[in-house]
């Protein structure tokens, strides 16, 4: 699976996590795939919205980083986890997930169903979503960077 210029992106909550530390992961993210500069801006899952918001304050982010957070996020493309189309294809994601026996976790198929209803790849840095088939959904794995 590759990420093309055309191609709609959808940002799991682990990405906007490194782009918004600026770490070596998040550098090469934003500059390979280009998330910055596509005409076509990222999307992002409510779901990822309400893990990065807890996440904030678990790990007691200042208001800088908090800004930092409301700033990229207001640049990127807010879709609703509780749009109908969202709905069937997390019926669709949970019924294969328990066919195949994965035990992937709920907010991991909620995203990973917001991506297959808007017709977006999938970026994650984890493994939670690698199993499913670009079929179910796209997804594209982008290996976290080791930091010098």
């Amino acid at each position: 699976m590759t990420i093309g210029p055309a191609d709609l992106i959808l940002l799991d909550t682990n990405v906007l996590v490194h782009w918004i530390r600026q770490n070596d992961t998040g550098i090469q993210l934003r500059d390979t795939f280009g998330l910055h500069l596509r005409l076509d801006r990222p999307l992002y899952s409510t779901v990822v919205e309400g893990e990065l918001r807890a996440l904030a304050a678990i790990w007691k982010w200042g208001q800088k980083k908090l800004e930092t957070l409301d700033e990229l996020l207001s640049e990127l493309v807010r879709v609703d986890a509780g749009l109908p189309d969202v709905v069937q294809a997390y019926a669709d994601i949970y019924a294969a997930d328990q066919a195949g026996g994965h035990n992937t976790g709920q907010n991991d198929m909620w995203i990973s169903a917001t991506a297959k209803a808007a017709g977006a790849v999938f970026l994650t840095c984890d493994d939670d979503c690698i199993w499913m088939n670009p079929s179910l959904v796209s997804v594209y794995h982008f290996p976290t960077v080791k930091s010098k």
